[in-house]
Formats: structure tokens, C-alpha cells, sequence
């Protein structure tokens, strides 16, 4: 139940539905995106990178698998979730960092981490080195991720917010294919250059995001909560309203902000109680921990960290081939996420998830019975039937996983615990990461096809939880959405609010002349 609109809401909602010119033919707003690309964009495309490279592209490359002694089974899931393990260790210290220093101060701090993490792998003399690297790695990407997320959302013009957050996670496959490419290319060489090349090739993104952040506003919603208005006022006008001071779409969302800022502040700290302190909350995070499992344990993490050994249970074993099958793979996953982001956001959130959840259980059924017939027989019409399904897996898992996520979990969570639920959703990401990456090649190696199965009934459990619990959030303003679950119970809060806003300055803004719209 949506917490019941004020009069700012629904000027801010028919102002923005009458706002028609499109975001390319406003010089501010098209300078801010295309500053999006190297700062919050290439956020996801450090971690799509980080990832293949070693889970799916070192794997395929002799001279790394000779130099570290043929990593397989246990040594291997360890290398490989270390790095999921270095961000649950962080998370909980994430949302202070991007509360207290900023969204762009969050994107620096992580961007720093990471490159130091590829400056220490590149230059690995042993598997502990190589270990030790990988945990920082994923020290890092966490900050920068929830920072990133946040920024976008609250940046955006709100007739594009939705679409530039599902461009942010299409971006991972620009990483994961440049790795996949990286790798193609080096696989061949017989030196340990084969694979510290595209090693130190990792810190080219964290550099843009560091040497681009000075370009990029921060947060107004940020900039509200820290008692800096006018700024968040100028920012506002000028990316949302071409620099027209004067523009009441502005003053509206001006308003629409802070009105709810201060209605969140009114009965909360800002503290992680406040994710546990009321119905509504603990909703939130349920479908926030929820979907952290589900992006993880869906059966994806067998072609995005393994699929060198997935080919490998179906007769496929050579490194040239499953190195041309791995960039091909990740090249459609590009292609088909990004056409999802640009579209998926257009539909009621529930519909997509549940077509997502729906279709990803009836192909990796398939794709499980496959895998079995070719054991039973050997047959190459099941080795090439596994190999249609795991390209047929990737647009079913990324209409909905991939085009939503994160768009979804910005307008889940209120602006006083956006950090801490994205955060919440990284912890039972990551958590499920270093599972999967732990147990994959072990699960695998002993069970299998029938190690399969185990994720065909997670993937039916998806399809209820979905059904019951996943609320729409589709056509409202992030302010309309902050009160998502309370119901009418708020009204009376938001009442009182509106007056005493309307009571301050008579009318005036506290912090400038500009008039207050409620």
C-alpha cells in the first residue's frame, strides 16, 4: 500500500508527465549523463571485469592455470570467492561511508580500494598474493556500487531514472566482454604476461571514475539532508530545468523533497534499527535480502563464474573454443540487457519479475535434462542443446535481474536508509556469491547434472516469493515511494509536515528567496 499522495506529489508527478523533450536536446541534462558513463556506469563495468576475468577468463588461459598449479575443486572456489567474501566484511561500514562523506565520496573511496587490489594481482608471486588481491577487490567494489546506485537514482531526471538505473547494471557485460576479449587475446602467450596484462587492465575504470567524479554533481537529496539547499536548489535547475531558477517543476520536486526528507527524519535516526523498526521496514528488507539471493542463486553464477567448466562436463575442452563461446555469451548478454534497460522499465515491475522467474525455471529445466541425457550418452546434441540454453538463460535472467535491480531497490528504500538497504541487498549478494563460488566447482566435480537440480527448486521457490511479496513501485516519484508500505497511518504526519513547512518564512525558503512550493 502507497503511503497517500500530497498535493506536491501529484504537481511533481503531471509536471514531469508534461516535461516531453527529450533528454538529448537539453545541453545540462545530456552533458550529466554522458558524465554517468565513466563515474556511475563504469562502476558496473569494473565489476563485470573483476568478475569474468578470473572466473571465467583466467580459467581458459594455460599460463595462469600452470603458474598457480592447476587450481581446481576447493583451491579454486576459495580464489574465486574471496573476492565476494571481502565485500561482506565491509558492507556494514558502506552506508557510513556514503552517508557521511557523500555519494561521490563513497565512488573515490571504492575506486581506491580497487586500485589497489589490480596493482597487487598484477604482481602476484604466489597463490596468496593472488588471494590477498582478490579479497580487496572486493573491499571495494561494494562502496562504489551502493554510492553509484544511489546517485543515479537520486541524479536522475525522473522520466529517465528508471532507465538509467537498469543501463547501470547492463553495463557489467562492457567489463565482463572487454575481459572476455582481453583474455581471447593473451590466452596463446606463454608467458606470465598471458594473464597479468589483463590483470592490471582492472584499474582503467577506477582511474576514469576518480579522474571524472570532479565533473559530477553530488546528490541533491544528500545535499537537502546536510543543511545545503541552495545547492541542491542550483543542481536541480540546472540539470532538470535547463538552469531556470524560476521553473515550478523545480520548486516543485524541491519541495517533494524536502517535505519528505523531513518526514522520514521526524520518527527516525538513520540508524540500522530503522530497517527492522516497523512493518514496513522489515518488508523492505526481506524482498531487499531476497533479491540479493536470487541475483546470485538462479543458476547464473554457473556461466558467469564456471562456464569453463560447465563446457567442460558436456565435452567441450578446448581453450580456443570455450574462449570464443565465453566472449560470445557475454556479447549477447550486452546486447540483450541493454535493449531489457532501455525497455524493461516501461512495464509494472511485479509483471517483469515474474515472467523473469517463470522463464529462467522452464530453461535451466531444460537445460538440466540436457545435461543428463549427454552423460548418459554422450550425445553432441545434448553437449550443443546445453550450450543453446545457456544463451537462451541469459535474456530470461536479465529481463529482470539484470534490466530492475537496482532501479527497483532505489525505489524500494526511502532516502534515510537507501544506503543501508542497497548495502543489505550487496551482504546477501555477496554472502550468496562466495556460497556459489565456493561450493560451484566442488558441487560440480561430485554430483555433476544433479547438482542442477538444486537450483530448478530455488528457482520454482523465486517464482512464489515473487507472487506474494514483490510490491509495484512502477509510476511514482522516489518521494511518493518513501512511504511504500505505511498506508494511511502517515497521513496525519504528512499533514502536519505540509503545515510547518508552510509556516516557515512565510512562505520563504529558509536558506534563500527562492518561494516554497507545497
Amino acid at each position: 500500500m502507497v503511503g497517500a499522495p500530497t498535493e506536491t506529489d501529484a504537481l511533481v508527478t503531471f509536471l514531469a508527465s508534461q516535461d516531453t523533450m527529450p533528454w538529448y536536446k537539453r545541453k545540462h541534462l545530456r552533458m550529466l549523463y554522458i558524465i554517468f558513463i565513466p563515474t556511475l556506469l563504469g562502476v558496473e563495468m569494473t565489476s563485470g571485469y573483476v568478475n569474468v576475468l578470473l572466473l571465467l577468463g583466467l580459467q581458459a588461459v594455460d599460463s595462469w592455470d600452470n603458474y598457480f598449479g592447476n587450481p581446481r575443486s576447493a583451491l579454486l572456489g576459495l580464489m574465486s570467492a574471496i573476492y565476494s567474501l571481502g565485500a561482506i566484511l565491509v558492507l556494514p561500514v558502506v552506508p557510513l561511508i556514503c552517508d557521511k562523506l557523500g555519494r561521490r565520496g563513497g565512488i573515490v573511496f571504492g575506486s581506491i580500494l580497487m586500485l589497489i587490489g589490480a596493482a597487487i594481482q598484477t604482481a602476484s608471486q604466489s597463490i596468496a598474493m593472488f588471494i590477498i588481491s582478490r579479497f580487496i577487490l572486493g573491499m571495494g567494489i561494494p562502496f562504489a556500487i551502493v554510492a553509484a546506485s544511489s546517485l543515479i537514482g537520486e541524479l536522475s531526471h525522473p522520466n529517465q531514472r528508471a532507465t538509467m538505473g537498469s543501463l547501470f547494471n547492463a553495463c557489467w557485460f562492457i567489463g565482463s566482454i572487454v575481459a572476455a576479449g582481453t583474455t581471447l587475446g593473451t590466452f596463446r602467450m606463454v608467458s606470465s604476461w598471458a594473464w597479468r596484462l589483463p590483470s592490471v587492465l582492472q584499474a582503467a575504470p577506477s582511474i576514469m571514475q576518480i579522474a571524472f567524479i570532479f565533473w559530477l554533481p553530488e546528490s541533491p537529496r544528500w545535499l537537502i539532508s546536510r543543511g545545503r539547499g541552495d545547492e541542491a536548489f542550483a543542481i536541480l535547475a540546472k540539470y532538470h530545468a535547463e538552469g531556470d531558477m524560476d521553473s515550478e517543476f523545480v520548486k516543485a520536486e524541491y519541495a517533494q523533497i524536502e517535505q519528505t526528507l523531513k518526514l522520514e527524519v521526524e520518527s527516525s535516526r538513520t540508524s540500522w534499527g530503522d530497517l527492522v523498526k516497523t512493518p514496513g521496514m522489515r518488508r523492505r528488507v526481506l524482498v531487499g535480502a531476497f533479491l540479493g539471493l536470487a541475483t546470485q542463486w538462479s543458476g547464473n553464477g554457473l556461466t558467469s563464474y564456471y562456464l569453463a567448466r560447465v563446457l567442460e562436463t558436456v565435452g567441450i575442452t578446448d581453450n580456443s573454443t570455450r574462449n570464443k563461446i565465453n566472449l560470445a555469451q557475454t556479447c549477447w548478454g550486452f546486447i540483450n540487457a541493454t535493449f531489457f534497460a532501455l525497455t524493461a522499465s516501461r512495464f509494472p515491475r511485479r509483471w517483469v519479475y515474474l515472467t523473469c522467474t517463470i522463464s529462467m525455471t522452464v530453461v535451466f529445466t531444460a537445460w538440466t535434462v540436457a545435461s543428463a541425457r549427454f552423460t548418459e550418452d554422450g550425445s553432441n546434441g545434448a553437449s550443443v542443446a546445453v550450450v543453446f540454453f545457456i544463451f537462451l538463460y541469459s535474456p530470461m535472467y536479465n529481463v529482470g535481474y539484470n534490466a530492475l535491480t537496482y532501479t527497483f531497490l532505489v525505489e524500494l528504500f526511502p532516502f534515510h536508509v537507501r544506503a543501508k538497504g542497497i548495502s543489505v541487498f550487496q551482504w546477501f549478494s555477496r554472502a550468496a556469491g562466495f556460497f556459489n563460488q565456493f561450493v560451484n566447482p566442488i558441487g560440480m566435480k561430485e554430483a555433476g547434472w544433479k547438482y542442477y537440480i538444486s537450483y530448478c527448486i530455488f528457482l520454482l521457490f523465486e517464482v512464489i516469493f515473487v507472487y506474494f511479496l514483490f510490491p509495484e513501485t512502477s509510476g511514482r516519484t522516489l518521494e511518493e515511494l518513501a512511504f511504500l508500505y505505511e498506508g494511511k497511518e502517515r497521513e496525519e504526519q504528512q499533514k502536519r509536515v505540509q503545515e510547518e513547512l508552510h509556516a516557515e518564512g512565510d512562505g520563504k525558503d529558509s536558506h534563500s528567496d527562492r518561494p516554497r512550493v507545497v
